[in-house]
């Protein structure tokens, strides 16, 4: 294969004119006189919309080989084929995390908090690492004044709580979508989704999260402000209740759209797809071309919960579905 590559590169030299050295060839040890550090820088990036500075912040990557149950209408054939052409590891599929800090000004606001402290390391990733990029951003938990769930899986509550078991965010209200609440909270669906495993250990983990401070919960409503500038979006299908939100100031406008749409390289580029996640796929579907049609026609900036860090971008309609342009990285605000 070694040789294949090289006689493939010599002729490639020869047509545009250029002769490696021989020396460039062949492959020399080297030796470094120190080592690489083995994690990657902070993931944070900071944006701004209007006058609200915001940042989006990593709680790292799930890499696991791709189930059956992912998508669920069209043939794994096909969904193998967008991992190739997304260039993702063969057979797999890596699954990015990433809340989002937003200074009102008054308040500073966490949408979302990821899968808790240390919850999954390993070959395939490492996640959990929320509160260490929040600290290289400047922010401790305490100065975080309002946790804003868009809806009630795990990999958007966890980080409620520290592996103790107390508080992560001591001084924060906590605000859940009042929709998504009623759902997780009504016993009658845990009974009805307990032949489901999937389902079964979602009603299971919303009991572990928020039974100890069930109490201290504020719901909110769809078309309602959950903080100055930012505005609740029904955006239902992934969950009955799950929420995007507008960030508004002056004549600029970001959506915030949490997990209506998964991996962009399957269920944005093919949004008729229904990703396994999805407790109505039908509605998800819908929500996810009205949506993106919404936001592509106004050429809003766009930031995905599951899009790769940063996880900002714009998306325009391409054929049936839809392409993500991500942002142009800026080395200042």
């Amino acid at each position: 294969m070694t040789s294949l590559r090289r006689r493939n590169f010599l002729k490639l030299s020869a047509a545009l004119g250029v002769a490696p050295a021989v020396s460039q060839l062949v492959p020399t040890a080297v030796s470094a006189a120190g080592t690489l550090k083995p994690q990657q820088a902070p993931g944070y990036y900071r944006y701004k919309v209007g006058d609200i500075e915001c940042a989006s912040i990593n709680d790292g990557a799930k890499t696991f080989p791709l189930p059956d149950w992912f998508v669920k209408n069209v043939d794994k054939s096909d969904v193998l084929a967008a991992v190739r052409d997304a260039y993702l590891p063969e057979g797999s599929v890596t699954v990015p995390f990433n809340p989002q800090v937003i200074n009102t000004g008054g308040k500073l606001v966490l949408v979302d908090t990821g899968l808790g402290p240390g919850a999954f390391t390993g070959s395939g990733g490492a996640v959990g690492r929320l509160l260490t990029n929040l600290a290289e951003l400047g922010v401790a938990p305490e100065d975080i004044d309002t946790v804003v769930i868009s809806h009630m899986h795990p990999d958007h509550t966890n980080g409620l709580l520290m592996s103790d078991g107390s508080k992560t965010f001591a001084n924060a209200e906590i605000m859940v979508p009042a929709k998504d609440w009623d759902f997780w909270m009504d016993e009658r669906n845990a009974v009805l989704g307990k032949d489901n495993p999937l389902m079964k250990n979602y009603f299971s983990n919303v009991d572990k999260i928020f039974s100890g401070i069930r109490k201290e919960v504020n719901r909110y409503d769809w078309g309602k402000e959950v903080a100055p500038g930012v505005t609740a979006i029904g955006t239902p299908g992934h969950t009955p209740g799950h929420t995007s939100f507008a960030v508004s100031s002056g004549s600029s406008t970001a959506f915030i759209q949490s997990d209506v749409t998964n991996i962009p390289e399957f269920f944005l580029r093919n949004p008729d797809w229904h990703v396994g996640f999805d407790k109505d796929p039908e509605q998800a579907q819908e929500t996810r071309h009205k949506f993106y049609d919404m936001v592509s026609a106004e050429k809003a900036s766009v930031i995905g919960f599951h899009f790769s860090f940063p996880s900002i971008g714009h998306v325009e309609k391409d054929g049936a579905g839809y392409r993500l342009i991500p942002v142009a990285w800026s080395a200042a605000l």
